[in-house]
């Protein structure tokens, strides 16, 4: 069940939502694919500390967080994402690894990837495993106040596997006809 506290943050915000269940997903490339939903267009919140201050990352589903990238525009000497015991502690109500941009206990300043700037819409983990938000991007940054800047990057691994050679098919021991006959009986057999 997704937090309430996430619910009536949004309501009396006043902002238009829509909240759904898919099944259970653990990453949020599963999230956006379970719920027929874009990678471009799924929220995915990675929370990090500049310093001592917990921030939150907002990159599409497809994409990592460039720590570095980040690290620039939070105008930080250091940055290091949360540890699990951290999440815990700045997320309560949410399942671990399921955190929203808007379900810390503490007021977090938002840094969003510009990918999203002119999308209609995005849509992002609601605090558990199988509950999400969509929501228009206007009426996020309405909420978040985010910071826009290039902070997401390709996944090393994707572009491997898309760049990866295809194995070729796997040779027959027989040797291949010559040709076919008229009742479709191979010539040389």
């Amino acid at each position: 069940m997704r937090p309430r506290s996430l619910d009536e943050f949004l309501k009396a915000a006043h902002v238009p939502f829509t909240a759904f269940q898919h099944a259970a997903a653990f990453t949020a490339q599963q999230e956006a694919a379970r719920s027929h939903v874009p990678g471009r267009s799924w929220a995915k919140t990675v929370i990090c500390f500049a310093g001592d201050e917990p921030i939150a990352a907002v990159v599409p589903a497809h994409l990592l967080v460039d720590l570095e990238r980040l690290r620039a525009l939070a105008d930080t000497s250091s940055l290091r994402l949360a540890s699990e015991r951290e999440l815990a502690e700045l997320c309560p109500d949410c399942e671990l690894g399921a955190v929203s941009p808007f379900t810390s206990a503490w007021s977090l300043r938002v840094f969003v990837d510009q990918s999203f700037v002119g999308e209609p819409e995005m849509v992002f983990s609601a605090g558990t495993h199988t509950d999400a938000i969509r929501m228009h991007y206007g009426d996020f940054c309405d909420l978040a106040h985010p910071i826009v800047g290039t902070i997401g990057m390709a996944n090393p691994r994707e572009a491997r596997r898309e760049s990866a050679p295809r194995p070729a098919p796997p040779q027959e021991s027989r040797p291949k006809p010559l040709g076919v006959l008229g009742r479709g009986r191979a010539l040389g057999t």
